[in-house]
């Protein structure tokens, strides 16, 4: 297994906790630290440190140091990274139903009655 692929799988297993994924989105709107992340779920600051943990094993999310203060920071290459991969899955898609519809287009032309034809 490649360490891209391997890296894939811990972000994508890191982002299947509903928990994980809060945190997430929570760091999309700036930094944190591990008490203003806990606040919204009733689990204590330790589990939540555990669920940073995975997310800066997947590098989704890093951590520095200010003073007393260590925020928790959103990764956005990784995210992108991540979105990228989606991305060449959902373009060879669209581009297949785009070729369906122009199929179906042309056989619905071709199938459809002229208005003359009818009695």
């Amino acid at each position: 297994m490649s360490s891209e692929s391997a890296g894939l799988d811990l972000a994508f297993m890191a982002l299947a906790d509903p928990v994980r994924r809060s945190i997430i989105a929570r760091l999309s709107r700036g930094p944190a630290t591990v008490n203003e992340l806990a606040e919204p779920f009733e689990i204590s600051k330790q589990a939540v440190s555990k669920h940073i943990q995975v997310l800066e094993q997947a590098q989704l999310v890093t951590r520095t140091r200010d003073a007393q203060r260590r925020p928790v920071h959103l990764n956005p290459a990784r995210l992108e990274a991540l979105t990228a991969w989606i991305d060449q899955y959902r373009l060879v898609r669209e581009e297949q139903f785009r070729s369906l519809d122009a199929v179906l287009e042309s056989s619905a032309g071709q199938a459809a009655p002229k208005a003359k034809d009818r009695p």
